[in-house]
């Protein structure tokens, strides 16, 4: 039986930030976020393991929804809803 591979979320901006350390993806993603309105998706790639812990706080202290996050093979991806505010 193989696993269910669940589509992606349509997004409306792409941030990449492979190859980069704590704390330049969050600063960008900071950075991103404004740039698209309240309620659409930006896809976050990174390969910074502490973007783990970091986008969840993030998200959280931030007021925007993580919609979801995957990590394979050292490539860690998140889906973040922007907030109303």
């Amino acid at each position: 039986m193989s696993a269910a591979v669940m589509p992606e979320p349509e997004f409306a901006a792409l941030l990449d930030t492979s190859g980069l350390r704590c704390p330049e993806p969050v600063m960008l993603l900071h950075n991103a976020i404004r740039k698209i309105a309240a309620g659409e998706v930006l896809k976050l790639i990174a390969t910074d393991p502490s973007t783990q812990r970091d986008v969840h706080r993030f998200c959280t202290y931030l007021g925007h929804g993580l919609v979801a996050a995957s990590a394979e093979e050292g490539v860690f991806c998140y889906f973040i809803r922007r907030g109303g505010g």
